[in-house]
């Protein structure tokens, strides 16, 4: 229970009790709790999209719903995407490290969280109100199994930096058994579109790792935590995609 406490405390801004910020090895260690983490989220936002789905306009309510979203997260992973966006303008490897590391976002990660986040919106909206909550009960486990999967596919940009912490940590059976937590609730969520999903979700996260390591030499927490948000958003365009065909 001890790495699924500190699973929770890193992934989200609920208070739960312990240290509050463990270390990145034993995160690793942890990262096979990463997809419950992402169960209890789901359900959390499907609750709160039945909510705001009685209460408001669908555009409205997406929108709620994903402030959320990202509140609970603490915009954890929301840094990560951001740093990854004004690294890759970087001249070199080492410079794109550099401004990786800033604190300060740049126009890029600016204009890339925007955008980003209109999309999640957009395609949350278009749901009607019952697929939308099994949407929001699938896409945070699938992309909270992709951590660990990157973590042992690619090696770390930097040997000292936060990835290369995590990356020790992490064992080959976490990657199995975060993977299947993930299909399982992602079918339960579904049905077969919940294969697709998770699929579309894990592809992401595997092919954005794999631009920035060629750029990066490796990767690092901020991709690490980048890949977890283009996961999500691959799994709402996803079931998106498929709901409006069948219209």
């Amino acid at each position: 229970m001890s790495g699924l406490l500190a699973a929770a405390r890193y992934l989200t801004l609920v208070p739960f009790p312990g240290r509050d910020h463990a270390p990145m090895e034993a995160l690793g260690r942890s990262a096979v709790w990463f997809p419950i983490v992402g169960i209890g989220l789901g359900v959390v936002l499907a609750l709160v999209d039945r909510l705001t789905s009685r209460l408001f306009p669908p555009l409205l309510a997406a929108l709620l719903t994903v402030t959320v979203w990202k509140l609970v997260t603490g915009g954890l992973h929301l840094d990560g995407l951001a740093d990854c966006l004004d690294g890759l303008v970087g001249r070199d490897p080492e410079h794109r490290l550099a401004i990786m590391r800033d604190s300060r976002i740049g126009a890029f990660g600016a204009m890339g969280l925007i955008l980003f986040l209109m999309l999640e919106i957009v395609a949350l909206a278009e749901l009607a109100p019952a697929v939308r909550g099994r949407a929001l009960l699938a896409a945070p486990v699938i992309a909270r199994a992709t951590p660990a999967v990157l973590a042992r596919l690619f090696r770390p940009a930097r040997p000292d930096g936060q990835g290369a912490a995590f990356h020790v940590g992490v064992r080959a059976s976490a990657v199995a058994l975060g993977l299947a937590i993930a299909l399982v609730a992602a079918t339960l969520s579904l049905g077969w579109l919940g294969v697709a999903t998770a699929a579309a979700g894990l592809l992401a996260a595997v092919a954005l790792a794999a631009f920035v390591a060629r750029r990066l030499g490796g990767i690092t927490g901020d991709v690490l935590g980048a890949a977890v948000e283009l996961a999500e958003l691959a799994v709402l365009l996803t079931v998106t995609a498929w709901a409006s065909r069948r219209l």
